[in-house]
């Protein structure tokens, strides 16, 4: 079965969502990523005991930060759900696309846009 997800997102595989920290989605920001969402076992479920708390907590508070910023903590999410669940993925994926297109670039991607052209 063929799932539909937008065509400009990238994934980026690890072994447990634990491993996502804040400095990775706030790296991400950096390097032009207009959102981001991660996708984690379902809660309680999490073959190494307890990463998917661990990243829901650095998700939240990469948000704060986001907010903090002026980015927008509404451009970091994160999702649990079960590795059979591949059509549900695919509808976050393009529910979160839809948020983002929605939002508009990042303010970080403009001002550097702005930057490099007054350079």
């Amino acid at each position: 079965m063929r799932l539909k997800c937008p065509t400009d997102f990238r994934i980026i595989r690890l072994p447990c969502t634990g491993k996502v920290d804040v400095i990775h989605i706030l790296r991400a920001f950096e390097k032009g990523a207009d959102g981001v969402y991660v996708v984690g076992c379902m809660e309680g479920d999490c073959h190494f005991n307890a990463g998917n708390f661990q990243a829901k907590k650095r998700v939240a508070q990469a948000a704060q930060i986001l907010d903090t910023v002026g980015v927008g903590g509404e451009r970091v999410r994160m999702y649990n759900l079960s590795s059979g669940e591949g059509p549900l993925f695919a509808q976050y994926s393009m529910e979160m696309d839809a948020l983002i297109r929605e939002l508009g670039p990042s303010p970080l991607k403009l001002a550097k846009g702005k930057g490099a052209s007054a350079a």
